[in-house]
């Protein structure tokens, strides 16, 4: 039996992609398996997005809108800054076939506008000029979403494909020989051990250190030279 047409809604069909995404994969998203998911007739999903481009865009903000769940800016900016990276990864982590699709886009909704404003808005209370607060916030942005995507890639992988490329550097990178790769064999010992979760948080250390030290030097330079 299918659903009375009035009860589809954007919001509905976005929580059904999904659950497709999470059980068909990222090359597995179509208006007739949603269709077939909400027990209507695919036709009625072009009533709310005219094609899939525009669904993927609404699926993908509705990451963001989940990111800011209960979210409220923090008295110091950087920790703010940080964790609003951190929200945005860990709810692209929990749908990694989603946010393979939707990482590189640009939502022009309300979830990616809101992300956008308080990344801003923290850069403003460090003391940047609008100039420099929107190429740190592409840095910010990009550094995150470059994590997000590469390990959201690395999750979907078949199990199998994961083990291989997790175990190689226990394996043959610990085989190489030292007169051949005399930095590899040196670390070798310490490479199986560097996991995704520390490597990103390690990044985030890096650049909100490199942002604070921004900071502070444009405060030390307006202040001037002290007087004679």
């Amino acid at each position: 039996m299918r659903a009375p047409r009035n009860s589809l809604s954007p919001e509905l069909i976005v929580k059904a992609s999904l659950k497709v995404l999470g059980r068909e994969g990222s090359t597995g998203l179509s208006f007739r398996k949603l269709g077939s998911a909400l027990n209507v007739d695919p036709t009625a999903i072009y009533r709310h997005f005219k094609n899939k481009d525009e669904l993927i865009l609404a699926v993908t903000d509705s990451l963001m809108v989940s990111a800011l769940e209960e979210f409220e800016p923090l008295s110091d900016w950087l920790e703010t800054i940080r964790d609003l990276m951190r929200r945005t990864r860990r709810v692209y982590m929990a749908h990694p076939q989603a946010a393979v699709l939707g990482v590189t886009r640009v939502t022009r909704r309300s979830g990616e506008m809101q992300i956008v404003e308080q990344i801003l808005a923290a850069l403003f209370r460090g003391g940047f000029e609008a100039p420099e607060a929107a190429r740190l916030y592409r840095v910010i942005d990009d550094l995150n979403l470059a994590f997000a995507g590469l390990d959201a890639a690395f999750r979907i992988l078949p199990s199998d494909e994961q083990e291989k490329d997790t175990g190689a550097w226990s394996e043959e990178y610990s085989r190489l020989e030292a007169s051949d790769f005399p930095s590899i064999a040196a670390a070798a010992a310490e490479l199986p051990d560097v996991g995704e979760d520390p490597t990103y948080e390690l990044a985030v250390d890096l650049l909100l250190e490199s942002i604070a030290r921004r900071s502070a030097q444009m405060t030390s330079d307006d202040s001037g030279p002290a007087a004679g």
